[in-house]
């Protein structure tokens, strides 16, 4: 008999500042392409990101995931590192803009780790989504995934 597969999904918040910036072009290119958020003095956001896993339903607890333990590690590897900081300084930026699709990867390669952490060896990161504003979300799905909904 097949297990049950269920998907979950947790979000957090984290506030962090950033300029959108690409080194190599001029400052008029720049504040032509990045607009408001090319200012040389960064600006902030109140990111929401939110995490998609899968997995089978364990028989004996009815979960995919222990929410405490998804929570513990996304504190130590996302919180601690991105909340009130600015996302220009850190090591993961430091070759690439500061967008919020490129923050997605970076989820995605930091929840990856969940996984791969050895308690949960079945589950799988299924999306990241960020809300980066009221107005704008970024999904990403892993690469060379087709485009869902």
């Amino acid at each position: 008999m097949s297990r049950l597969v269920a998907h979950l999904s947790r979000r957090y918040h984290f506030s962090a500042s950033h300029r959108l910036h690409v080194d190599t072009l001029s400052p008029e290119q720049n504040r032509e392409i990045f607009g408001k958020c090319n200012n040389p003095f960064g600006h902030g956001h109140n990111y929401v990101v939110e995490v998609t896993l899968s997995g089978p339903v364990d028989t004996a607890t009815g979960m995919v995931a222990n929410l405490g333990d998804l929570d513990s590690f996304a504190q130590r590897e996302v919180l601690d590192l991105f909340d009130h900081t600015n996302l220009n300084t850190l090591d993961s930026f430091l070759d690439c803009v500061t967008t919020t699709e490129n923050l997605c990867v970076e989820m995605w390669r930091i929840f990856s780790g969940f996984a791969e952490a050895g308690a949960y060896p079945q589950v799988k990161l299924e999306r990241i989504h960020i809300e980066e504003t009221g107005k704008n979300s970024f999904d990403y799905f892993g690469e060379g995934a087709p485009f869902r909904r």
